[in-house]
């Protein structure tokens, strides 16, 4: 289970706090409309971001002319790799990503987890993925600040173990770590489509169950099912609502977040 080290609930109670997941391919596709309204939502919330770099890592990778080793679809991260990580995510894609937010009037701050002791984790299995690591205690001390003075921070996934081994991290069970750390009222996830479809009509709530009988009838497929479960291994007691938003279209209409909420159960309010 993953530890928090601060508990902010009551540092931040004046502004809830939502953590956005951007993945690594949506970046270039973020419209400026997105970016409009999600300076529009650091009104009604203190924002953090969690943003992967998949597509930028292999495009080094290729020009560096350094293979890829994979394990059961995950790619191995060797000391080699790591550097390439390091550089595009932490760095390029990074810097990126806050300069857009900045240039919009946003107050972003570009960080990595092994920053300030964000994230420490530890290795999943060094043997068949190398420097792949989960995270296993959160510091939510500076992020609280810096939300605080209303900054944005941007973070790239990466950690350190306790033996100050730098690890990649996915960006998806990063993202859940920190919103729950952090009491996150939202956690969501930016994908390329309006939410979860039925029948071409946006499923504008759902449930962990419901979500199972849409994938074995095939109504949610492809590409779209490693991003809802990841969405619902993030629910919690803490964490309550996870979304399934679209980062081409505006992120807010009339004062709500636009796209599918996933609850633990139907007696969830409805805010």
């Amino acid at each position: 289970m993953t530890m928090s080290k601060s508990m902010p609930a009551t540092e931040l109670n004046h502004k809830p706090v939502v953590v956005i997941k951007l993945g690594g391919s949506m970046i270039d596709q973020l419209t400026p409309a997105f970016y409009e309204s999600l300076k529009s939502l650091t009104k009604m919330y203190h924002c953090l971001i969690v943003h992967g770099g998949g597509p930028a890592i292999t495009a080094m990778l290729d020009r560096l002319h350094i293979k890829g080793e994979f394990h059961n679809g995950l790619r191995k991260t060797t000391e080699e790799t790591l550097e390439v990580v390091q550089m595009t995510m932490g760095g390029q894609v990074n810097a990126q990503v806050t300069s857009e937010l900045n240039r919009q009037g946003i107050k972003a701050l570009g960080l990595q987890g092994t920053d300030a002791e964000i994230l420490t984790a530890s290795l999943i299995d060094e043997k068949f993925l190398g420097l792949v690591g989960k995270v296993k205690q959160v510091d939510t001390a500076f992020l609280i600040k810096c939300m605080k003075d209303d900054y944005v921070p941007v973070i790239a996934p990466l950690g350190k173990t306790e033996e100050g081994r730098t690890v990649n991290i996915n960006a998806d069970t990063a993202a859940a770590a920190l919103a729950n750390a952090v009491q996150a009222d939202k956690l969501l996830f930016v994908t390329d489509v309006p939410g979860i479809m039925e029948s071409g009509t946006l499923l504008e709530r759902t449930t962990p169950e419901e979500i199972t009988d849409l994938i074995t009838e095939g109504t949610i497929y492809g590409g779209m099912i490693p991003k809802v479960q990841s969405a619902v291994e993030a629910l919690s007691e803490t964490l309550r609502e996870v979304m399934i938003v679209c980062g081409s279209q505006p992120l807010v209409e009339n004062n709500q977040i636009a796209g599918t909420k996933i609850c633990l159960s139907r007696k969830e309010e409805v805010q």
